[in-house]
């Protein structure tokens, strides 16, 4: 049975990967999985394959070895991997909660890594793998401190085990675009005063497209939109301190 797999499918990202890969690829299922059950749900009617949906949350561990389970019962070929599930919560690192925080570490970085862990054996050759993760990942970020943090580590994780696996026949690609028009807004601005300029929005369609396009060439990291690539060039090109420091002059922070 060749199956892919959305975590985060419920909305944003994870949704428009499925609408998207599912028109480019045939299985003979898809699993999608997030807590909201009833919006993964609603994806029967939107796509032409088969869906099986998981409702779990995998910042826990139960729910991390429901999925292995089933994965063990089935013995599925895993054809295409798409790690979507995350959120960020912007403010002072001080202003936030404990618990939020680290609830960003344990989804955001041990989810991802767990999903990739216990995928992984029923993967193969010619299987893809997709981290979304974020602009966020080249540069420490103020105000964005640990969301930032978070996404540094999927960065890294996902180029150093793409190229463990480079002669097997499996791509994994970490898929970091800059500001994208999701949900992900409604949990992460708390305080519309603590982050006042975004560059340039996109759409998750966009995103996507561009993502599936990187794939197919190879590449490890997909950024969305030639102003961010060079925006993510010149992270590379100059000093962080200084790269801070105007991030926080457009965000109005002295």
């Amino acid at each position: 049975m060749k199956i892919a797999v959305f975590t985060g499918a419920s909305s944003g990202m994870g949704r428009e990967f499925v609408r998207q890969i599912v028109r480019e690829e045939k299985f003979d299922e898809i699993w999608v999985i997030a807590r909201r059950v009833d919006r993964l749900e609603s994806l029967k009617n939107e796509v032409d394959v088969p869906v099986r949906c998981l409702g779990l949350d995998l910042t826990r561990p139960e729910s991390i070895e429901s999925y292995k389970a089933l994965l063990e019962e089935l013995k599925p070929e895993v054809k295409v991997l798409v790690n979507a599930s995350g959120y960020g919560k912007f403010g002072a690192f001080l202003d936030l909660g404990l618990e939020e925080q680290l609830g960003m570490v344990d989804l955001n970085s041990k989810a991802l890594v767990a999903v990739t862990y216990v995928t992984a054996p029923y993967l193969g050759k010619g299987s893809k793998v997709y981290q979304v993760d974020s602009l966020s990942s080249f540069q420490p970020v103020p105000y964005i401190g640990v969301y930032g943090a978070t996404k540094a580590f999927v960065l890294s994780f996902t180029r150093a085990v793409n190229a463990e696996w480079r002669h097997t026949g499996i791509k994994m690609m970490a898929v970091c675009p800059g500001w994208v028009k999701t949900e992900f807004f409604d949990t992460a601005v708390v305080d519309e005063s603590v982050i006042t300029y975004y560059n340039q929005f996109f759409t998750s369609e966009q995103v996507v497209k561009r993502a599936l396009r990187d794939m197919k060439k190879g590449k490890d990291v997909s950024v969305c939109g030639w102003k961010i690539r060079a925006q993510v060039l010149l992270t590379k090109l100059l000093p962080h301190k200084l790269v801070m420091k105007i991030w926080l002059k457009q965000q109005n922070k002295k």
